[in-house]
């Protein structure tokens, strides 16, 4: 049984020693003080989407369009959060999702080690991008126990993208999780403006380097020859026949993220895939779509419990991510926040955000009389004014 709500008991008796929390409490602060720490060309990077950003506001302001209703008489001073998943029970249905620019924000550049670290300390499991500034095999042995998933961008080399795959295998990873709507970047015009672009300058370039394959092709250690050679190589169009090769590489969970319609939610599955992603990369990729959050509910009613669907997109707090339990999903993934935590506050930023998000879900449960998702999708209902209500 979840004890997460514990935190705020911490937090209100160090207060009494003089003690007042060291990190902000709430997305906005959050936001705004990571905004004034970090680099502006790294905080276009993180803080960008794709176009004049609709879908990017979409996704967070969609889940204004529904509410709880609490249930008295309940006695909920016991609630279960934990998930059972890809072969693993977590204590919670948090995770962290991809971010490929993440070991830029730390000062030390370690920053996929320091994720590690904090993943460890909270049992919050992460996904690893292909694009790391540290070794994915340098990375992993810092998350103790916590299960770690290694994301794939999936290079037009087959090669490269099987020794990728197999070096994750025998790395201990959990899962492998193939990302679908980034073969190309999206038109982003804060990056735009400023010509940045993280790869082309040699950044999160590492587990391409430390690879036997990539130096093969490459040939050389010349830094610029090894960034015209990730350029020709990566973002391959994937097609379902591709699907049923990168299926047969491993015997790993497959976990396919950019699902957003029910359609590919099924066909999906009965090609093989043990988990289903939904997500529009937070608005990064493709403007003027549906939120994240729209396209949930189909998409887990098309998977009907076969296999773990997962989310993000848009979730802002412990709130949010007890919306989109209750819309369907299995676990929940946490973006921009995490970054800004960590590019915060290190280690100790990102536990400080982490167990607050689990906090305030947990006390939400508690306060509305819910002892398990199954009660918040019992309850869970589309405001009167919003989108959902509309149709």
């Amino acid at each position: 049984m979840s004890q997460f709500a514990d935190y705020q008991n911490e937090i209100y008796l160090a207060a009494l020693g003089g003690h007042l929390p060291e990190f902000p409490m709430d997305y906005a602060t959050l936001e705004r003080k990571a905004t004034a720490a970090l680099p502006d060309t790294l905080l276009n990077y993180i803080a960008g989407g794709a176009g004049d950003e609709l879908t990017q506001r979409r996704n967070a302001d969609a889940f204004a369009d529904w509410g709880l209703v609490p249930r008295m008489f309940v006695g909920a001073t016991e609630r279960d959060l934990s998930v059972t998943a890809f072969g693993h029970t977590f204590a919670s249905p948090l995770f962290l999702a991809p971010v490929g620019v993440i070991g830029l924000a730390t000062g030390d550049r370690h920053g996929d080690i320091a994720v590690a670290q904090a993943s460890a300390r909270t049992g919050v499991p992460a996904m690893y991008s292909t694009l790391m500034e540290d070794p994915l095999e340098e990375v992993i042995p810092h998350a103790g126990d916590t299960p770690s998933f290694f994301q794939l961008y999936t290079p037009k080399n087959r090669e490269l993208a099987e020794s990728l795959v197999h070096r994750a295998e025998a790395a201990g990873y959990a899962g492998i999780t193939v990302t679908l709507d980034t073969w190309v970047p999206g038109w982003r015009p804060r990056d735009l403006a400023s010509g940045n672009f993280p790869q082309l300058r040699g950044h999160v370039l590492k587990n391409y380097t430390s690879d036997p394959v990539f130096r093969a092709m490459v040939g050389s250690d010349d830094p610029k020859m090894i960034v015209l050679h990730w350029v020709a190589t990566f973002g391959h169009s994937l097609t379902w026949d591709d699907l049923t090769w990168l299926r047969s590489l491993t015997d790993l969970p497959l976990i396919l993220k950019g699902i957003s319609h029910p359609d590919d939610a099924r066909r999906a599955l009965d090609l093989g895939a043990d988990g289903i992603y939904c997500s529009n990369h937070g608005g990064r990729q493709a403007n003027g779509g549906l939120s994240a959050l729209e396209t949930l509910p189909e998409v887990a009613e098309a998977v009907d419990g076969r296999v773990p669907v997962l989310f993000d997109s848009g979730v802002r707090s412990g709130a949010d991510v007890v919306k989109a339990l209750g819309l369907g999903a299995t676990m929940v993934g946490l973006g921009r926040p995490y970054v800004y935590g960590l590019a915060l506050g290190g280690v100790p930023g990102l536990v400080h955000l982490l167990r607050g998000y689990l906090a305030e879900a947990d006390l939400l449960l508690a306060v509305n009389g819910y002892r398990d998702v199954a009660a918040v999708r019992e309850n869970i209902r589309p405001t009167t004014s919003g989108r959902s209500a509309r149709g």
